[in-house]
């Protein structure tokens, strides 16, 4: 009997999920892999200045080396990446189950979710501050979206290995799944009326999603629709904009701030 479509691609996609690698780059996004045990490590490509660097994290790492010329490392990574010299093909990681990571996870009730931000950097920014601020989970789909890359974890500058970053297959989806968790989730618009710290406070005690777009077209219809309510951060200047980074630290503050945390 024929395979439905429907299971022959949900099969596909698990094989190359299954296949899926990620190099990681430069001493301190490689440093942290290496000592994060959740970490699957493969390849652990080094010349000779950054071994001595990194001896201490391979060793605890138990991985070992394959020793490159610095004038021809041969690392799969784009020519003009500042490698320094150590290059980590690794996994993915496995944060676990959605709702166990928003739900219960560990850190401020407070999740960031992200529609079609796709610079690996802006990604990496808001990992790092997502980490700083406590967040249990940084939200973004599988598709249109900043992958795992050796770019974003060297921006995250080791947040990678230490906050989840979950993809989803739908975001809308993930929003329903988080609204009814009991979070509240404001959309980050520049042209609403009503103020980032209005929309916290009405959202009160309620665990609190942040839900941010790409700088230009901002939130998806259907992703504005599913928020509960379209919040701005109001500017004194006249210029009126922040990247979608700092957006994230700005408003990442705000919520933590606002439920006590410190």
């Amino acid at each position: 009997m024929k395979k439905p479509t429907w299971v022959i691609e949900k099969e596909r996609a698990k094989r190359a999920a299954a296949a899926e690698t990620v190099w990681l780059f430069g001493l301190h996004a490689v440093r942290d892999a290496l000592l994060n045990p959740a970490r699957e490590k493969l390849r652990l490509l080094v010349t000779k200045n950054a071994a001595d660097k990194l001896a201490e994290a391979i060793a605890e790492s138990g991985m070992t080396p394959e020793m490159e010329d610095a004038r021809k490392f041969s690392a799969p990574i784009a020519a003009d990446s500042v490698h320094q010299g150590a290059a980590l093909e690794v996994k993915p990681l496995d944060w676990g189950r959605f709702d166990d990571v928003c739900a219960a996870g560990k850190g401020a009730p407070v999740v960031v979710l992200l529609d079609r931000v796709t610079d690996p950097h802006n990604v990496g920014a808001i990992l790092r501050s997502a980490e700083v601020f406590g967040a249990r989970a940084v939200i973004a789909p599988r598709h249109h979206a900043a992958p795992e890359t050796g770019a974003l974890a060297k921006t995250a500058s080791g947040a990678l290995e230490r906050q989840p970053y979950l993809r989803v297959t739908n975001l809308a989806e993930a929003m329903e799944r988080l609204k009814a968790m009991g979070f509240t989730l404001l959309g980050l618009d520049g042209e609403s009326e009503t103020t980032l710290a209005e929309g916290l406070a009405n959202a009160g005690t309620r665990p609190v999603g942040l839900v941010l777009g790409a700088e230009g077209p901002g939130l998806r219809e259907k992703t504005r629709e599913t928020c509960d309510a379209l919040v701005r951060i109001p500017y004194p200047g006249g210029f009126g904009s922040l990247n979608v980074s700092n957006a994230a630290a700005v408003s990442l503050y705000a919520a933590t701030a606002a439920r006590g945390v410190s």
